[in-house]
């Protein structure tokens, strides 16, 4: 295996080690876990990630995406190929004021993100308390959330579309499809309209729907990341009779990190920043008694104040 790692890292225009000192630097994350990675990788494009891809196929081991910051139990470690994407794949690629998104790849840093969209009058709502290091790349992976994701939403609810690599190295991307569209992505002679045609068997059950919403977590849980939410796509108009939601496959790739495909570009919905000052007013029951008394008093007002 050794001399396959030196020869992929001969045809890679990123870094690839494999030596001790790098192995044990990402055997371990945030987490108690600790497990030796086969090699470390910073692949510098997306083709270095297809030849990843391929040799993880070829030779019957696994890649794992790693940015920084977000999971914090374990994801992140593994016995196969470690790729860190934090070096290289940190552009934010473009900003649509009017329709509030933003096109990015996996490695900018969330806060980051936010002090470029300030001058838009923009930013990312969901906010881990590692905001200032935590990778856009791991708050899909784990779908983030934070204090303010009660207001703003999970990263889920701000998931436009996710370019990503599959597991044959081909390229797909993944956004809201009209049910005349998921049609046409059945037809697909690819392994993503396998994946289509898969999701397309199994959730056009109603026994398996019926199932999937009964068992799985509801959806009044603000946030849970325990396995595959397949669920999500259940309430997609292709598969729920009066629904009008369209049906998007990022709601599945959030949270699943990493394992279903690899992402190279996400886009994301954003939110009108805040004023820069806010202000509350706290109202004093004694305070009202002693201001306001006299004042209905003077005009003949009979003012009733709570004892």
């Amino acid at each position: 295996m050794k001399e396959k790692i030196n020869q992929l890292a001969q045809e890679l225009e990123g870094q690839l080690y494999d030596d001790n000192l790098w192995r044990s630097i990402y055997a371990t994350d945030a987490s108690v876990y600790r497990e030796v990675p086969l090699a470390v990788c910073y692949p510098k494009n997306n083709n270095d990630l297809k030849k990843l891809i391929v040799f993880a196929k070829n030779n019957k081991t696994s890649l794992i995406p790693r940015t920084a910051g977000t999971s914090l139990a374990g994801q992140c470690v593994g016995d196969g190929i470690v790729v860190d994407v934090s070096k290289h794949f940190t552009n934010i690629i473009s900003i649509n004021r009017e329709e509030k998104t933003v096109s990015l790849q996996p490695g900018v840093i969330r806060d980051d993100l936010n002090r470029v969209l300030e001058e838009y009058g923009l930013f990312f709502g969901p906010n881990t308390s590692t905001s200032n290091r935590c990778m856009i790349g791991g708050m899909v992976g784990n779908n983030s959330s934070g204090t303010t994701s009660i207001k703003y939403g999970t990263t889920r609810e701000k998931l436009v579309s996710l370019k990503t690599i599959l597991s044959d190295g081909s390229e797909a991307e993944f956004k809201d499809l009209s049910a005349e569209e998921f049609q046409k992505k059945l037809q697909l002679e690819s392994l993503e309209g396998e994946i289509y045609r898969n999701i397309n068997k199994h959730l056009s059950s109603e026994e398996n729907r019926k199932e999937l919403i009964e068992k799985f977590p509801p959806k009044s849980l603000h946030r849970r990341n325990t396995g595959y939410a397949i669920d999500e796509l259940v309430y997609a108009e292709v598969f729920s009779k009066g629904s009008t939601e369209p049906l998007n496959l990022c709601k599945l790739l959030c949270g699943s990190e990493g394992t279903l495909a690899f992402t190279t570009e996400i886009t994301l919905k954003l939110d009108d920043l805040q004023p820069p000052e806010a202000a509350m007013i706290a109202a004093i029951l004694q305070v009202l008694k002693i201001v306001c008394r006299p004042w209905c008093r003077s005009w003949n007002i009979r003012f009733l104040l709570a004892k």
